[in-house]
């Protein structure tokens, strides 16, 4: 689940990035409020990479696809790409788990099979 969850997120950043250009161009918004929103956004997804499987990791992942798709109010191409990455964030974290538990089930069938000696083939 990590490797897949770090993915979309590092992907957000980026996303994330781009929409500040975009929003600076924005009236009424001045360009330390854009950046500062931007760059809490930009530093939580990276820390997220890191603490993914951790309690409250992937809620966290939640929080931010939630301000990603808000964001299109300022932005609004952000209404897709926000619905986009919480697609992905979906994707990411059920199929992630999936492949968890497959690979817990090989390491187990492994480890009784290594258990069993080298007679029980």
């Amino acid at each position: 689940m990590r490797t897949l969850c770090a993915s979309t997120l590092i992907g957000e950043f980026f996303v994330i990035g781009f929409a500040g250009l975009v929003a600076m161009k924005t009236d009424g918004l001045s360009m330390a409020v854009v950046w500062t929103v931007c760059g809490i956004a930009m530093v939580l997804s990276v820390l997220l990479c890191g603490m993914i499987t951790r309690p409250g990791g992937v809620q966290l992942g939640w929080a931010l696809q939630i301000g990603l798709i808000a964001s299109g109010f300022v932005v609004p191409m952000m209404f897709i790409l926000g619905v986009v990455f919480a697609g992905l964030w979906w994707a990411s974290v059920h199929f992630g788990r999936k492949v968890d538990e497959a690979k817990a089930m090989w390491a187990a069938r492994q480890a009784e099979g290594a258990s069993a000696g080298p007679d029980a083939a």
